[in-house]
């Protein structure tokens, strides 16, 4: 008789939520180590992470500020994920939408702000549509992979970005590498006065509810679930599998391309080549730890907007990297990916024969 290891796909369900408290705390653990390896002490770091930023106004506007394009990034990689297509190009979706945002931004001074910020937010709609188009009629055509048609699309677009900004682009009064600033008739109105909190957070929320009612209310929502989670039944079934996920990619590309240019129009309203510090990848770990939820997406959103502004004051109060975010995020994605696993196979012990 020898011993050996088995999956059993049934658990009881108060150990799904034990098994994500428990990923949380190792989480924790981890970066607490890692914390006080880099000279901190973790209590602290912690405190100034995750209290901190809620105990001023200043705080909780710059963490809200911070989950606006992750709320657009994480609704754009869950509506293709629950599709089943598997979009890793939702930063260079972005990217091509700060890039249409900013095309109509400098050009749009003689029009008035009701044609104005419409228009801005179409151009990066339809810019971050036209840049999944690609990749998206590659899978549906030719059957070529989406994962790597889409995350080699990425630095595509951030080299445009440098080419524009170093060329045509350039700021025509410094002639630093930047974009002019846009015309104020296309920049978004702030929302809570007295801070940088924007029209894009609102529009961020519409975007989830819509993506929530369609998804989980409306018969196309149906479908587009039962292509996701079986194709090849969906096909027999007389589902139109590539129109469906055709028309699926270019919301997503659409949705992460408004993200773009609520960042120009937003909050940099210019060109920057640094304008998104990795907004869409940072979309795939939002959507993957909500479990592909549009309303959990706004909630982990907003949990890593916390972290963001937090490691920041940890950084200059405890003298630590303000990368120490960034290991907690991915940590805590690794984690609870590794309880859903347990979650869903209960790992036993066996003895079978030789």
């Amino acid at each position: 008789m020898k011993p050996r290891f088995a999956l059993r796909s049934s658990m009881p369900w108060w150990r799904g939520p034990a098994l994500i408290a428990a990923a949380a705390f190792v989480s924790f653990l981890l970066s607490a180590i890692v914390v006080r390896w880099a000279g901190g002490a973790p209590i602290s770091a912690f405190h100034y992470m995750f209290i901190s930023p809620l105990q001023t106004r200043f705080g909780i506007t710059e963490s809200i500020l911070s989950a606006t394009p992750l709320i657009f990034t994480g609704a754009a990689v869950a509506i293709a994920f629950r599709a089943g297509y598997w979009n890793i190009g939702a930063e260079g979706q972005l990217l091509a939408g700060t890039i249409g945002a900013t095309w109509v931004g400098i050009h749009a001074e003689p029009l008035p702000s009701i044609v104005g910020v419409p228009l801005i937010l179409l151009a990066g709609m339809l810019f971050g549509a036209l840049w999944a188009l690609v990749p998206a009629l590659l899978r549906t055509r030719l059957g070529i992979d989406e994962v790597v048609t889409t995350l080699l699309l990425n630095p595509v677009a951030l080299l445009i970005i440098s080419g524009l900004l170093n060329g045509p682009w350039r700021n025509s009064e410094t002639g630093f590498p930047d974009s002019d600033v846009i015309a104020k008739s296309t920049q978004l109105p702030i929302i809570w006065p007295g801070t940088r909190v924007h029209l894009g957070l609102a529009l961020g929320v519409i975007i989830i509810v819509l993506c929530w009612w369609y998804v989980g209310k409306m018969a196309g929502g149906l479908k587009l679930r039962a292509v996701g989670m079986a194709p090849g039944a969906a096909r027999i079934a007389g589902l139109p599998v590539e129109r469906t996920l055709l028309v699926a990619a270019l919301v997503s590309g659409g949705i992460a391309g408004l993200g773009g240019s609520s960042e120009v129009a937003g909050v940099a309203h210019q060109l920057t080549t640094g304008i998104s510090s990795g907004f869409g990848y940072t979309g795939v770990i939002v959507a993957t730890l909500a479990a592909l939820s549009f309303i959990g997406s706004l909630c982990v959103a907003l949990l890593f907007g916390l972290i963001t502004v937090g490691s920041f004051s940890a950084s200059r109060a405890l003298e630590i990297p303000s990368t120490i975010g960034e290991f907690v995020q991915s940590v805590l994605l690794l984690t609870v990916i590794a309880a859903l696993v347990i979650q869903k196979y209960r790992v036993v012990w066996t003895r079978g024969k030789k």
